[in-house]
């Protein structure tokens, strides 16, 4: 496991809810950690992918009576972790140390959330997720061969658009970014006014300018909200694999749109998405600086610019330089 305290004391989503299935395990990775996820009728677990006597993955096994026994030797393990099962000695009570490391989860928002240490924050509001006048769509996952800071600085900025989606939201004859002001305070850091034209911003096929509010709730928490005649909103969350490694989850709600079919949706999003990745992998260095001096800014990167400075006022080392 990398050792970040900022990240370590912070949750994480390491898969969709609709992933995990009753009676089967599912692996996932979180901070170098390989993890195995697993349910019974009204439980979730997250446990260190590892059976305590030879260190077989326990995502390879199965689930049966709400246990769940290693594909090795059988061993078989109660939901508080604990071994209650050695088949090669039957009658032998497991020692109380042959015990999977365990991890505090949650399922919000249609995830399922995990943390090593002990968070001194609630998971972020997702100001829509109970307004039922908003539809609510899930995309990704993304896998991104890069540091996670780098794929939610991408999430932030809005310049790039005209270049990198031309067509979809932005066109190069408005690169323009007026200026807007970014507050940073113990809720995390707001940007607004941002307004920019889009030609296609919510795949309808009508351009028009919108203004968005964007907020990072936590370092790779963000979210924004597009207002219009209607909203549009995304929240996105970045699951840190490992220092290079990163797997981004969204989930859009819109107060408007329930015509389109929600296969139209993702689609545009995961090719806007497929646009972003390759421009993410390729930036070097490839840890976010957060030395001020190590690059150039504008006035348009004021968001960027608070986010790189909130990090380093929070400690934060994992997948920055």
């Amino acid at each position: 496991m990398l050792n970040d305290s900022v990240l370590i004391n912070d949750w994480h989503v390491i898969a969709r809810s609709t992933d995990v299935i009753e009676g089967k395990p599912l692996r996932a990775r979180l901070l170098g950690e390989d993890l195995v996820i697993w349910r019974t009728a009204d439980r979730i677990m997250v446990w260190q992918d590892l059976c305590v006597h030879r260190g077989t993955r326990l995502s390879l096994g199965s689930i049966e009576d709400d246990l769940l026994m290693c594909p090795y030797h059988g061993w078989t393990y109660s939901a508080d972790g604990q071994c209650v099962k050695m088949p090669a000695h039957p009658d032998q009570t497991p020692p109380t140390r042959a015990r999977v490391q365990a991890y505090r989860s949650i399922e919000r928002y249609g995830w399922i959330w995990v943390t090593f240490g002990e968070p001194s924050h609630d998971i972020p509001v997702f100001p829509e997720w109970h307004d039922a006048t908003f539809r609510k769509i899930f995309t990704g996952p993304y896998v991104y061969k890069a540091a996670a800071p780098r794929a939610v600085e991408n999430f932030l900025d809005v310049a790039h658009f005209p270049f990198v989606h031309e067509g979809f939201l932005g066109d190069r004859a408005h690169p323009e970014i007026a200026d807007y002001e970014v507050v940073t305070d113990e809720n995390g850091i707001t940007a607004e006014p941002i307004t920019v034209w889009q030609p296609d911003p919510d795949g309808t096929g009508h351009g028009k300018e919108v203004t968005y509010t964007y907020r990072v709730f936590r370092p790779l928490t963000v979210y924004f909200i597009k207002r219009m005649q209607q909203q549009f909103s995304i929240y996105f969350v970045v699951t840190p694999v490992d220092d290079l490694h990163c797997i981004g989850w969204m989930c859009m709600a819109m107060n408007y749109g329930y015509d389109i079919p929600e296969s139209q949706l993702i689609a545009f999003q995961d090719e806007v998405t497929a646009q972003d990745i390759p421009i993410v992998e390729s930036q070097r260095p490839e840890r976010l600086p957060l030395d001020l001096q190590a690059e150039l800014h504008l006035r348009s990167d004021r968001t960027s610019i608070a986010y790189r400075k909130w990090l380093g006022e929070l400690g934060l080392t994992f997948g920055t330089a």
